[in-house]
């Protein structure tokens, strides 16, 4: 006796259900608009002009995750974990270790913010119960992608942090002292070993400026005397 294949309008119907529809999807978009216009907080508070959105931050680790094409890591994977990680400051906004909220907290606003999230989609959706497991994933920090995006998540804002220093003429000091020693991968201490060889020739040619224009104003003073 043979097994009897589902109808094609029983497909259309289970595909349909994998589906958000029309209306929850677009509820769904318009809900990441957040993370596109809200600041993050690190950069607020430091008094950093037009800094970037959350969006930025998770637009260039998706690029990051791009790059370790051919490695032992899934980039497909990564991808998606760098673009769901910070998908719940959509609700809860950006909280960082300055806010003053405990880290126990923090997971059960943001965790709360992701049953939204897949709720928003619809119950039987795929995509939001696959937001909802990358999210967990990433939070866990086990599997090896996980381990990796999180080391995206601290370069991306270490290398933020030396672009702002050089444009703005700031001391961002700090954002590198925090994530100091934490790298949980050889590639994310390789690509941060670049950028804090990088940083350090910024200072010692911004040093080496200042000196010369220190040294050219004295000439110049004593010249007039």
């Amino acid at each position: 006796m043979t097994e009897q294949q589902p109808s094609s309008s029983a497909r259309a119907a289970a595909a349909a259900a994998a589906m958000p529809s029309a209306a929850q999807a677009i509820e769904f978009l318009t809900l990441l608009q957040h993370l596109k216009t809200q600041k993050r907080t690190g950069w607020v508070k430091r008094g950093v002009a037009g800094p970037e959105s959350i969006a930025d931050h998770m637009y260039r680790m998706g690029l990051m995750a791009m790059l370790v094409q051919g490695t032992q890591y899934d980039y497909h994977r990564c991808i998606k974990l760098a673009l769901v990680h910070d998908v719940a400051e959509a609700i809860v906004g950006d909280i960082t270790p300055t806010c003053g909220v405990s880290d126990a907290d923090k997971f059960q606003l943001e965790a709360a913010a992701v049953q939204r999230i897949k709720a928003m989609l619809g119950g039987a959706c795929l995509a939001g119960e696959e937001i909802e497991a990358l999210w967990h994933e990433y939070e866990q920090g086990q599997s090896p992608e996980a381990r990796l995006v999180k080391d995206f998540d601290k370069l991306e804002m270490i290398l933020q942090a030396h672009e702002y220093e050089g444009a703005q003429g700031k001391v961002l000091q700090e954002f590198f002292d925090s994530t100091a020693g934490k790298w949980r991968t050889e590639l994310g201490q390789s690509w941060a070993e670049e950028i804090y060889a990088r940083r350090r020739q910024r200072q010692q040619q911004q040093q080496a400026a200042e000196a010369s224009g220190g040294a050219a104003a004295a000439a110049e003073n004593g010249a007039e005397r």
